[in-house]
Formats: C-alpha cells, sequence, structure tokens
C-alpha cells in the first residue's frame, strides 16, 4: 500500500493524470501496475480500498468534475465515502475507461511504471477455434 501512495503522489507531482482521472480509476482498479524493474505496485484494488487510498493522499475533490461529477453533490463530510460514489459514477469498466487508460501508460511508463492490459483479454490476440 505504501508503493500505491508513492505512486499517487508521484503522478499528482507531475500532472501525470490531469484530464484522466477515469482512466487513472480504471488501472488502479483492473490492471497490474508494476515498477520498470518488475516489482509488482499493485493487481487491482476494489473501490472500498481506492476511495480510502484517495483519501489518505489527499486527492483534489475538485477533480471528480473531470468525470462529470459535481463535488457538492458528493458526501462532503466523509472523503472515503466521496471518493466511493465518484468511483461508483465513473464508469471505470467502460471503453471510455479503457481509452483514457491507454492514453496514460505512455506517461506512466516516463515516470517508471508498467502498467498490465485492460482485464478481460483486451490487448490479446483473439482467439481461433478449430473445427
Amino acid at each position: 500500500m505504501d508503493q500505491l501512495r508513492e505512486f499517487l503522489n508521484l503522478v499528482r507531482r507531475h500532472g501525470t493524470a490531469r484530464g484522466e482521472l477515469r482512466g487513472l480509476l480504471h488501472i488502479l482498479i483492473g490492471r497490474r501496475l508494476s515498477t520498470s524493474d518488475g516489482t509488482e505496485v499493485s493487481r487491482g484494488q476494489s473501490w472500498r480500498a481506492l476511495a480510502g487510498l484517495l483519501k489518505q493522499a489527499r486527492w483534489e475533490p475538485e477533480d471528480v468534475r473531470e468525470l462529470g461529477l459535481d463535488p457538492a453533490a458528493l458526501p462532503p463530510r466523509d472523503r472515503q465515502r466521496f471518493w466511493y460514489s465518484a468511483i461508483a459514477q465513473a464508469g471505470v469498466h467502460s471503453p471510455a475507461a479503457a481509452a483514457s487508460a491507454d492514453r496514460l501508460v505512455g506517461p506512466l511508463k516516463a515516470l517508471g511504471y508498467v502498467v498490465g492490459p485492460a482485464p478481460g483479454g483486451a490487448g490479446k490476440p483473439p482467439s481461433r477455434r478449430r473445427r
């Protein structure tokens, strides 16, 4: 979990995910994330764990506007519930989220991270059946 906090802090500091929050959430929930030397950072997080991580990292609540959400419409006092609600409404399993995540692969690689393929076999060639 410390490596994930370090990752989030680095991403925020460099502005890597600016405009691609949905893609960042998609990566953190459903993709393998490792350092360039192969050290595993994450195999994916539950929505609840990710909400807690964003709360601990003090991620900017205004960023949910990128997702088409109004921060004032989300639970204001409990940041973990705030982020959980935002994640639930973000469409993190949509094709748009996967495309946004794919746009982040290059910038994250420049920061020293390797992002695995999307869940469900995306990025793999289709299998061919023998008849």
